[in-house]
């Protein structure tokens, strides 16, 4: 491979690292929660935050908060931050933008899944699999939600 076959100055999107940033699990009703019937109702809460550490490398972390009631007591608490740093260059803003709020969660959301159904099992609870999440959607939707936001403030100002 020559320098020729090299493209240093096109666009570059790289893993540098995934990990764990955080995680925590509640089982408050423990042990009298294991001895009712397994009638759980899960609620998933989903947030992204994104740190520019230096030039074009970049932290994503995807706070995952899974709680799992059953009727009114919750049966378990599970909360994972999944992190990574990504090295993204040579992209316009819309496309940082989409790289960063869609493309980045999309690669960090299986380990968060792995990890959250690994704690629930070692919690003594059945396997929980989480849903696929369709982050491009999730991320149009946030950018639908800021013009909107936008153009709302726009109006106040006017009037």
């Amino acid at each position: 491979m020559t320098d020729k076959n090299t493209n240093q100055d096109g666009p570059v999107f790289t893993i540098q690292r995934i990990y764990v940033k955080d995680v925590s699990f509640e089982t408050p009703h423990a042990p009298e929660i294991f001895r009712e019937e397994w009638k759980p109702e899960v609620n998933v809460d989903l947030q992204t935050k994104t740190n520019r550490l230096e030039e074009s490398i970049y932290e994503v972390v995807l706070h995952l908060t899974v709680t799992v009631k059953m009727g009114e007591r919750v049966a378990f608490l599970v909360e994972v931050h999944e992190a990574g740093i990504f090295t993204v260059k040579g992209f316009n803003q819309d496309q940082l933008g989409h790289a960063l709020g869609s493309m980045c969660p999309n690669i960090l959301y299986p380990y968060a899944r792995e990890t959250i159904s690994d704690i629930v099992i070692r919690g003594g609870f059945p396997q929980l699999l989480l849903a696929p999440v369709n982050f491009d959607a999730l991320y149009l939707q946030h950018l639908e939600q800021q013009k909107q936001g936008k153009a709302g403030e726009g109006q106040a100002t006017r009037q």
